[in-house]
């Protein structure tokens, strides 16, 4: 099951045995495992016990197993933890297919792993008596059903697109649209609000995907080729295709130039451009670093590369290349 189904599927059937937590979404195998613990973990100190999974190998399996099979002293249930477990088939039928087969009523094994693990370590997904949590990096689709659900919870009302504007503000990062739900929500608490909007979202949560630009663009200022396609692959794989992220250095380089061209306090700058002050001064020292004859070459070339799409004479991904060879390896 996805994570986002977690929750209701503990609700309706309780502890199982053996929890499986696998993908590389660190946020959802955390909040995964720390919702167990609270349900079923009344006394840590006596009824838990960790386990790093590259350890336990041959006859080191049994401690695990022997762990989990203890009676819990004070506890609903003794859980158990092993992270990164990865054990062969051979290790697997040797020393965990009984546990696995029969495990005891009194224990929970949570098996936290960030992957799958090389070929011929065991399918822990398939074996017996494993409720298996999908804890991959999520899609769109995904991440605004875990907003919408969350906010649910709480009593507040969402809709797609504000959730939708919530996840893209947080390039999809979970950590951080989870401490910017909780925050939203707090505050819609604190107002007696019951519907989450556009308006509220926009005035506390500061986009991820214009500071990621901004870091773009510092690197270019910096001339730091290495750090700026690194910011660039980020933006990438969080939702941004090059079409996207070209548009976005436009727009980005335009509003640098007209700040640029402005003068006066950073206030009255903000104030006449229709920008947070904050926003303001940090786009008038970066547009101080590259110049003004920079920041307009760099408009110029992103504008001409997105012509090149529109007009069919180049790819985006062709596009995106061009501009950067352009903005650091072409001469003035």
């Amino acid at each position: 099951m996805k994570y986002v189904d977690f929750k209701k599927f503990t609700d309706e059937n309780g502890a199982q045995p053996i929890y499986l937590f696998e993908g590389e979404e660190g946020y959802f195998r955390e909040k995964g495992e720390a919702m167990i613990k609270a349900r079923f973990l009344q006394e840590p100190t006596l009824d838990y016990a960790s386990f790093d999974g590259a350890s336990l190998k041959g006859d080191k399996l049994k401690t695990l197993v022997d762990a989990v099979c203890c009676f819990p002293f004070v506890s609903e249930k003794r859980v158990v933890r092993v992270s990164e477990f990865y054990p062969t088939e051979k290790d697997f039928e040797t020393y965990l297919k009984p546990l696995f087969d029969n495990p005891p009523q009194a224990g929970i094994l949570l098996i936290i792993n960030s992957g799958k693990g090389k070929t011929g370590t065991a399918a822990l997904a398939k074996k017996p008596n494993v409720t298996h949590v999908d804890c991959a990096r999520s899609d769109e689709e995904t991440i605004k059903k875990w907003i919408y659900i969350t906010c649910k919870r709480a009593g507040v009302y969402a809709d797609g697109i504000t959730c939708s504007k919530l996840a893209s503000y947080c390039v999809y990062d979970m950590s951080r649209i989870s401490k910017e739900t909780e925050k939203l929500l707090g505050y819609c608490t604190a107002r007696g609000e019951t519907k989450l909007t556009d308006e509220t979202v926009d005035s506390l949560v500061y986009p991820d995907s214009e500071y990621k630009i901004y870091e773009l663009a510092d690197a270019l200022a910096r001339k730091n080729y290495s750090q700026y396609m690194k910011v660039a692959k980020d933006l990438s794989t969080r939702g941004f295709n090059e079409t996207s992220l070209l548009s976005s250095l436009a727009s980005y380089f335009q509003k640098l130039y007209e700040v640029s061209s402005c003068k006066g306090s950073d206030k009255e700058v903000a104030a006449t451009l229709g920008m947070k002050e904050y926003a303001a001064k940090k786009s008038r020292e970066q547009a101080a670093k590259l110049g003004k004859e920079g920041v307009l070459n760099a408009y110029t070339a992103v504008y001409d590369a997105i012509s090149g799409i529109k007009g069919g004479l180049l790819t985006p991904s062709s596009a995106l290349k061009t501009v950067t060879m352009r903005l650091f390896f072409e001469k003035n």
